[in-house]
């Protein structure tokens, strides 16, 4: 039976999130309006019982339309599926298999990013599903490459440069790129690659005695998420990873979500304010896990907006050579590096000032490269040339 065409499952999930945004806006509403009410002390604590009488009974009423309009547009839409994939002769227009668009893909990708664990929990259509995409055929030599947050796989291709297929012209390797819903605690999508890369290398149709992994941003956590799942519960694949390269991965978390979470925690001290915490509270799981780095489940189960720093000590995998590239825009006054504009120089390198959360990747296996901001990593030349060496280089 043929598929419905993209547009429609799209549609539904667009649908879904209106309906999820209005009933969002209106709890904020509700929740400033019953502080309101009640009177409550500027700050502290506070009754948070739902408004009755003819204020709450108008709250209600619009909860309850929305649903009503939701489920009936999305049933609506079912029915549209129904009728078109039961069209004679329109398999072959209502198969998903049309060249993606990459303006589309990305609003989807920076969407997934910002709330994609609420896509998930709600069975959004437009919640990314984590694949493998291979843009050559398969060979002896793969290469993994794991995009970050609220980015895809073909955005490994920027201004016209992809070191994947860069280091497949000059080195000989076979690139293949992951897909996946960043917005998922990073733990969670570790677990998930973990298992893929199991299943895809034992079906892998050639002989391999190693590969490669590259993770930009947040793709270096979840590489290190999965490697420790994995040899954690046995899996063969973590003895064939020779090499993992970082590029500007937050090895020790990102600032500018711990200031996120600060204003967080700030706006939940009054109750006059409190409601919008639903607002600062809406980035996702895998947004959160950067505040630390965290990569293990372990790491949230005391909640994720927990500002202190609890996570486990997770170390590089044994037998794997690692290595990190930082960027930067230049240096402050001081004299130091200032980072790439979203992560640190110190924390892309996988340094601590606490020796216990220092990685300790040498200092021949790391490099900054200065004039570079974090996007730019992806299409710089002089990364691209250090990556070269670094992966041509059999001792290094």
């Amino acid at each position: 039976m043929a598929k419905a065409p993209r547009f429609l499952n799209e549609l539904r999930g667009g649908i879904r999130l209106a309906v999820d945004g209005v009933k969002g806006v209106t709890r904020i509403v509700e929740g400033v309006h019953g502080s309101v009410v009640r009177i409550a002390p500027p700050v502290g604590r506070h009754d948070e019982r739902q408004l009755g009488g003819i204020p709450g009974l108008v709250y209600r009423s619009i909860h309850g339309t929305t649903n009503l309009v939701g489920a009936s547009l999305d049933a609506a839409i079912a029915g549209a599926e129904k009728l078109i994939t039961a069209l004679p002769g329109q398999a072959s227009v209502t198969r998903d298999d049309s060249p993606s668009m990459p303006q589309r893909d990305a609003i989807v990708s920076a969407l997934n990013g910002v709330m994609g664990d609420h896509l998930e929990r709600t069975n959004n259509p437009l919640a990314i599903q984590m694949q493998i995409a291979r843009r050559s055929p398969a060979g002896a030599k793969p290469l993994l490459l794991i995009h970050g947050l609220c980015m895809n796989d073909q955005q490994w291709t920027r201004d016209g440069h992809d070191h994947g297929q860069a280091l497949a012209a000059s080195l000989g390797f076979n690139p293949f790129y992951l897909r996946y819903n960043t917005g998922r605690h990073i733990s969670s999508n570790g677990a998930s690659l973990a298992a893929l890369l199991e299943e895809t290398l034992d079906a892998w149709p050639f002989a391999i005695d190693s590969f490669t992994i590259i993770g930009h941003s947040m793709g270096g956590l979840v590489a290190r998420s999965a490697i420790e799942q994995a040899t954690a519960t046995g899996m063969k694949w973590p003895a064939l990873l020779r090499k993992l390269v970082f590029l500007g991965t937050p090895q020790q978390g990102a600032a500018l979500e711990r200031g996120g979470n600060w204003l967080h925690r700030g706006l939940g001290v009054s109750p006059y304010v409190a409601p919008f915490t639903q607002l600062s509270g809406l980035r996702s799981e895998g947004i959160t896990d950067l505040r630390h780095g965290n990569l293990l489940d372990i790491d949230w189960a005391d909640g994720r907006f927990v500002q202190r720093d609890t996570r486990t000590m997770v170390p590089l995998p044994r037998g794997v050579t690692c290595y990190a590239i930082a960027g930067t825009l230049g240096r402050n006054a001081q004299g130091e590096w200032r980072g790439d504009g979203l992560v640190s120089v110190e924390s892309a390198l996988g340094r601590h000032e606490k020796t216990t959360r220092n990685l300790g990747i040498p200092a021949s296996r790391t490099w900054v490269a200065a004039g570079v901001n974090h996007l730019d990593l992806l299409s710089s030349d002089a990364v691209y040339r250090k990556l070269r060496k670094w992966l041509a280089d059999e001792r290094a």
